[in-house]
This record gives structure tokens, sequence and C-alpha cells, in this order.
């Protein structure tokens, strides 16, 4: 990211709050390119004690200045933002408030901002998040190029052509990190049940999944020929397979992703 570039963060929440820590101690950026506006000025105090950033209550002339503008606030607060700041020209916006459409946010703006929209997830508050973006009409590809940088500060992230898939993003890996924590919890009541306590058990469902989401990201290889592997004829794993098939695991989750799909369809039409 060139030094001279200026972001503003609107919102300094958890996820706002963990994009700024990203790109901060990734050193994509300075303390000194970044801005945080917030009507909290405690959260600010100490965003600031903490990373060094400026801090700042004033939207407008915040945004003004900045070359980027990271839209880090609750959906149903989006309306009063827009009243607030009104026409901010043909300036980068990326919005990150989940069901609010790019046409809404450019009407919203003026109709001239150049508008990217993502779905993140809160992994990105230990830096290991999952990012989808999508760019609006008027968006320049260095405009993309920079809020990927910023979401790749705190983990990963990919592009989506077509604005109706971040439902689908949504229902995966927005909501997805809630469907591990549930596995996580069921390994570790597992092991419980057989006899190890609790803390132990936890610790190794979590790095279990640690460890094997790590395989398919860094060997490439498919799941199902990274699950063969482990797979022994007739060894334990192939006989907890045979459970997990019976009682329709897989359609589970499968019809799990589909709900908050269409939920978030739902929640994007008002």
């Amino acid at each position: 990211m060139k030094k001279t570039v200026k972001i503003c963060f609107i919102g300094a929440g958890n996820m706002g709050g963990a994009l700024m820590v990203g790109l901060i101690r990734s050193k994509a950026a300075r303390p000194s390119q970044i801005t945080a506006v917030d009507t909290d000025r405690k959260r600010l105090k100490s965003l600031k004690a903490s990373l060094g950033m400026k801090i700042s209550t004033d939207i407008v002339k915040s945004a003004s200045e900045a070359d980027l503008v990271v839209l880090a606030v609750k959906p149903q607060v989006m309306d009063e933002l827009f009243a607030t700041l009104g026409d901010v020209g043909n300036k980068a916006v990326l919005s990150i408030a989940a069901g609010v459409t790019i046409d809404r946010i450019m009407a919203g703006l003026g109709g001239r901002a150049h508008v990217i929209r993502c779905m993140p997830n809160t992994p990105a508050l230990v830096g290991a998040g999952m990012a989808a973006l999508c760019a609006g009409p008027r968006v320049k590809v260095s405009e993309m190029k920079l809020a990927r940088e910023v979401l790749e500060s705190a983990g990963r992230a990919v592009i989506v052509k077509n604005e109706g898939l971040l439902d689908a993003v949504t229902g995966l890996s927005g909501s997805g990190p809630a469907y591990v924590f549930m596995v996580i919890e069921s390994l570790a009541d597992g092991g419980v049940l057989m006899g190890l306590d609790r803390a132990t058990a936890i610790e190794l469902a979590a790095q279990t999944v640690l460890g094997a989401a790590r395989m398919v990201i860094e060997t490439g290889k498919h799941p199902g020929a990274l699950k063969d592997m482990v797979t022994s004829p007739g060894g334990t794993t192939a006989h907890a397979l045979e459970v997990l098939e019976a009682c329709g695991v897989r359609g589970a989750f499968i019809a799990a992703v589909r709900a908050a799909t269409e939920k978030s369809e739902e929640l994007g039409k008002g």
C-alpha cells in the first residue's frame, strides 16, 4: 500500500477495529494513514492508545480527507449515516454492512461514490478472517486492489463478480464460524464422554480443526482426498464416517448454508 494513502474507518467496533489492527500490525499501513471515527469516545481513546492512529468524531471532515472510506457500522444505522455524510462525490467506499446493497449505498451517498461491498467474518479478530468483495459500477482497479489489501491484512479475501453471490458468502463463511464452533464443541463433548477432561478435549478438538483447515489450504488438495488419507480400510475413521453419514451430517451442513443464504437474501430485501 502506498504510504500516501489515507483510510477513514467510520465505525470502530469489533470488525472495524480488527481491520485497523491488521493494517497496522502487518505494516500494510502506518498509524498516521488511518483515521478512526466513532461516537464512542472511550473506544476511540483505547484504539489510539494501543495502535496510535488518528481519531475523530467529525465524520464529514475525516471522510473528505480520505482516499478510502470504510463503512464499518451496523446496517440499521446506515440511513442515519447517509444523512450525515451526504454527497461524497467520487469517493472510494468499502462497506462491510451486511445486506445493504451497492445501489442503496450509492444512492445514499449522492450517486457518484465508487462503492465496494464486502462480507468479512469474525476470525478477522485474530488475523484469520475470510472475506469476499464485489465492485460497484464505478470502481477503479486501483480502488479494488486497495480494498482487498485492507481485508487481507486480517486474513484472506476473494472477489465475486455478482453482488447476489454475497448472500451465499454470508451463508458459508459469514455464518460459518458458528458452524465450526459447534463442531469443536461437539467433538469436545465426545471426548469428555470418553473420559477426557473438558480443557484437554477442547484443545484437541480446536487444534484438530485448525490443522485440517491448514492442510486444505496449504496442500491445495480436495478435502475428500485428504479425508481418504486418514481413512484406512475397516479402521476407526471409516467406522466414524459411517456414523456421520447415517446421521446426515453432510446434508445438515448443506442445509445450514442454504438457510443462512436465504435469510441473508430476505434481510437484503428489507
